[in-house]
């Protein structure tokens, strides 16, 4: 039996279809993805914490969902151990999925995680609400059941709930990164074993200035950046000692306010596998993975510091770069899965800066 269902965003716009998943309202922020792949990624990704997410390809789920395999301790093919997102929004519900490795389908992945969905729904409609006016607070609900409050979970300590809460330690090679987990992708920490690094995961307000490690990697993460005030003022003060730093996401943005500059919320945030940037000063473009609502103001950068990658469609800051010690961020994911891999240079130069 199928179950009406309603995407209502706070100004009162209302869009229609059918629940599928696990049948629950929730309210969240509304958002879209463009990727055409990779949505068991997607929705395991911590930055998608407290999002309703609006898939706009139309064939999502055709693959179904592989199984939990674990390489290093990680799951393989998934970002983290659970769904993040709040709920999902999709054009059509493809119940017959087909591949080599799926093991369920996508509703019955959503199910087993007590994730809503809404299908039946113009994706492009409502991408173009979005890109029009922004990301907007919504609720996802069905018929019989009472619609919640809007809320706007940037407001939250997102990096707070989806951060571990105890050091994890993953051993590899002689060399040790210390990873701040802000909502780290599986991906990074795996990046770093396929190159023979050690890493220790630790809890984003974890005090690891004490911690003895060749370099300090800041991971991506959910939500308002500022609201990482402990993160923010470690980070401050592990510049003071040199160690290489590397940035990548939400991670890039607490080095941009830790070294003195301004972040701001983007009006639709950066959400796909196929972002343009552009290295300063060159023609070099890269493809990239992307999902971060808010960005570094490069006006607001010290003389010490540099503009490192541009987004190609609208301008905006992808990376700094300090212009003397080796302290980095990237906006976009290096370790981008399922792709590209066009910027995984990124993991090879901060291990050079290591040795």
């Amino acid at each position: 039996m199928q179950t009406p269902g309603k995407l209502i965003l706070s100004d009162g716009t209302v869009y229609s279809g059918t629940g599928f998943g696990y049948l629950k309202p929730v309210a969240g922020e509304a958002v879209f993805n463009t990727g055409m792949v990779g949505y068991p990624e997607t929705m395991t990704d911590p930055s998608y914490k407290g999002q309703i997410l609006t898939i706009t390809y139309p064939l999502i789920g055709n693959y179904g969902i592989p199984d939990e395999e674990r390489e290093n301790g990680l799951l393989r093919n998934f970002e983290s151990e659970g769904i993040h997102i709040s709920g999902l929004i999709i054009s059509e519900n493809v119940s017959k999925y087909s591949h080599w490795s799926a093991v369920q389908s996508l509703e019955e992945w959503m199910i087993r995680h007590k994730i809503p969905g809404l299908y039946g729904v113009d994706t492009r409609m409502i991408t173009r609400k979005l890109r029009g006016e922004g990301t907007i607070p919504g609720v996802l609900t069905y018929d019989g059941m009472e619609q919640p409050d809007f809320h706007d979970p940037n407001k939250d300590d997102l990096a707070g709930m989806v951060s571990v809460k105890e050091p994890v330690l993953y051993e590899k090679g002689p060399e040790k990164v210390v990873l701040v987990d802000c909502g780290v992708k599986n991906n990074i920490i795996q990046a770093f074993l396929r190159r023979n690094i050690s890493v220790l995961r630790v809890p984003y307000d974890y005090d690891f200035l004490s911690v003895e490690a060749d370099g300090i990697v800041i991971s991506n993460g959910p939500g308002d950046p500022k609201v990482c005030k402990t993160t923010i003022d470690n980070v401050r003060q592990a510049m003071k000692a040199n160690k290489p730093l590397l940035g990548i996401c939400l991670g890039c943005q607490i080095i941009g306010l830790a070294s003195g500059a301004d972040t701001y919320k983007l009006k639709y945030g950066h959400r796909s596998h196929n972002q343009p940037v552009n290295e300063a000063g060159t023609k070099r473009c890269y493809i990239t993975s992307q999902n971060h609502g808010y960005a570094i103001d490069s006006a607001t950068l010290s003389q010490d510091w540099r503009e490192w990658f541009v987004n190609d469609n609208d301008g905006t800051n992808e990376g700094i770069i300090h212009i003397a010690k080796p302290f980095f961020g990237a906006q976009f994911h290096p370790e981008a899965s399922p792709g590209p891999d066009d910027t995984e240079f990124i993991f090879d130069m901060f291990i050079r800066a290591l040795r």
